[in-house]
């Protein structure tokens, strides 16, 4: 079983020199961020990540949690990582410093969290939905609740969650039916069902703080009648004690093919006289206060994607080095070598390096825009990030965790036979990224949004649609150019440009079209996603071997410039040519999706 070694070298590489940190922390409120504390952070998280979360992940995964008559407890180890976790102040780090945290720019802590991830998906989902939690009661919550919950909540005494989805109400929030009375004293009394809650129970933390969405009695039918509530497991007494135990329990925990250490709970709400809650902001205003979260939740699951593929990356690389299996062709020697001499398997461990440091330059890239769109003063520049930012969340989503699930499959396909067997570990990594495509919103959601929304409704003054599609071609067209002017990446070029032409091709299309037939578009809407993250992350990785061009032109004779250089090679070699694919399947096979009538399926 191998180890985990958080990259730093390459987190840091995109932070610096792709994402731009050193912009990102002269903005207002990141001053104290400077290089040196950044890579002291770095540094200890990589530590942590390696010696307190890694050795429990296969542990959790064997083990998974247990549930007994409404209580459920974490696998061994769970609980005290947790409470280093808590001790050390990682789970303070993202959040902001007005309830106790560190303030640090979210490029930062996206690198950070991405250790979490690899490490172990399972245990970093705690955090993570408590993070979410806080950024929802900050944004809309009073200063009441904010004052009740966020310090320990920021702590990570208290942890979060999302409680959104009903046996009857998947993806479709308008068929929520839990119902919250109002009382005298100002609260709300809860009731129903809701499933799939992750880390709904548990026994790493004093409290666990439920965000649940329901109906008020009066609530117009639809989305437009959701409330959103804040319900603990204990209540809160005003000196801000823990008080009595809320009227809901955890009636089960579901059995999955993956993320085992993570609890996913079925929770009932008011078995008794209610559950009390307390409205988070204005009544029926719950689904786009929700969306905070869920908004915060899917850029992270989309890292989870990049995580998880790292991890599956890393195993199959140590499997591949030590695995002796015959001599090499052409190797005349006769001498049998590790598998990694083997052409194919040195073309499988090139793809999931290349495609995961895309997947990471793409997050990475996002999250620093989402930097400039909370804090840039120049507010030009903030709506011109905060467009990016909306652009391009559905496409990290979305393509990073389809990604993941072909990357750690390609982990298991290095191991051969024993990549089926479970004591070699790489089967867990697929097992895990195979969730990620699915919650948060799937993957048509994602697409559906970016097609939807993102493309077709997103509008510039003059009434103009695609205005994020056309500022992000325009980014790209430009190192297009640059890269056509040098001849040593002339190659990258001409495939990134290619590349792009199939870009704004599907786009075009797709804006043409979506008003008049919306489903024959939203049919090719999945393959947009795909090939807007082919062409951003190909973008990023060309931008990436112009850097490390410029290293090496300058003296350095550093070997990780030149992997830099491989591995956008190969992306450009290997993925970028599948743009064409996807946009032929955008525009010219969306109508052959729905030719089939339904009875003839």
């Amino acid at each position: 079983m191998s180890t985990y070694i958080a990259p730093v070298r390459d987190m840091q590489f995109v932070m610096n020199e792709l994402a731009g940190l050193e912009a990102v922390t002269q903005l207002p409120g990141y001053e104290e961020s400077s290089p040196d504390l950044v890579e002291a952070i770095m540094d200890e998280a990589g530590k942590f990540a390696s010696e307190v979360i890694d050795p429990i992940n296969s542990v959790g995964d064997r083990q998974g949690c247990t549930w007994k008559d409404g209580v459920v407890t974490a696998a061994d180890g769970y609980k005290d990582a947790y409470k280093l976790f808590v001790e050390t102040g990682w789970n303070a780090m993202p959040c902001s410093t007005e309830f106790g945290g560190q303030g640090l720019p979210t490029l930062v802590s996206m690198a950070v969290q991405e250790m979490w991830k690899s490490a172990s998906i399972s245990f970093a989902l705690c955090p993570m939905l408590t993070t979410g939690a806080i950024e929802a009661i900050a944004h809309h919550g009073s200063d009441e609740l904010k004052n009740t919950y966020l310090p320990k909540m920021v702590e990570g005494t208290w942890t979060g969650t999302m409680n959104l989805t009903e046996p009857q109400a998947g993806s479709d929030l308008s068929a929520v039916r839990s119902k919250a009375i109002p009382q005298d004293d100002g609260s709300y009394r809860i009731s129903g069902t809701k499933i799939f809650i992750t880390w709904g129970e548990h026994d790493m933390a004093e409290n666990i703080i439920h965000l649940v969405l329901a109906r008020l009695p009066d609530a117009p039918p639809g989305v437009k009648g959701i409330s959103l509530f804040v319900a603990p497991k204990y209540l809160v007494n005003a000196d801000g004690s823990l008080g009595a135990r809320n009227d809901l329990i955890c009636a089960s925990i579901e059995h999955k093919m993956g993320i085992h250490g993570s609890a996913t709970a079925v929770m009932s709400f008011g078995e008794k006289d209610g559950a009390i809650g307390y409205l988070v902001g204005e009544a029926n205003k719950g689904l786009g206060y929700m969306f905070t979260m869920m908004n915060h939740a899917r850029l992270n699951v989309g890292l989870e994607g990049v995580g998880v593929s790292e991890r599956a990356y890393q195993h199959a690389l140590a499997y591949a080095r030590e695995r002796v299996q015959g001599a090499p062709i052409g190797d005349k020697s006769g001498v049998a070598k590790p598998i990694i001499h083997h052409p194919d398997v040195r073309r499988m461990l090139m793809d999931m390096k290349s495609r995961t440091e895309a997947m990471r330059a793409l997050a990475y890239w996002v999250a620093a825009q989402m930097d400039h769109a909370h804090n840039d003063p120049d507010a030009a520049k903030a709506k011109e990030a905060q467009a990016m930012v909306d652009f391009l969340t559905p496409v990290v989503k979305g393509w990073c965790t389809e990604s993941s699930v072909e990357i750690t499959s390609t982990g298991i396909q290095v191991h051969g036979g024993m990549g089926f067997i479970e004591e070699s570990g790489a089967c867990q990594y697929m097992r895990d990224s195979r969730i990620t495509p699915i919650y948060e919103g799937t993957t048509a959601i994602q697409a559906n949004d970016l097609v939807g929304r993102k493309l077709a409704k997103d509008k510039d003054d003059a009434g103009k649609t695609g205005v994020g599609a056309a500022a992000l071609t325009t980014k790209i067209r430009a190192t297009v150019d640059e890269l056509s002017k040098d001849a040593k990446l002339s190659d990258i070029g001409q495939q990134l440009g290619a590349a792009l032409v199939q870009f704004e091709k599907a786009t075009q299309w797709l804006l043409a079209n979506y008003d008049s037939n919306p489903q024959t578009a939203l049919a090719g809407a999945v393959p947009y996603l795909f090939l807007t993250g082919v062409v951003t992350g190909g973008w990023l990785m060309a931008r990436a071997a112009q850097i490390a061009q410029k290293h090496l032109d300058g003296g350095s004779g550093d070997d990780f410039y030149k992997a830099k250089l491989a591995t956008a090679r190969y992306f450009a070699a290997h993925q970028l040519p599948k743009a064409a694919a996807y946009a032929a399947e955008v525009t010219e096979g969306s109508a052959s999706v729905l030719s089939l009538e339904e009875s003839l399926f």
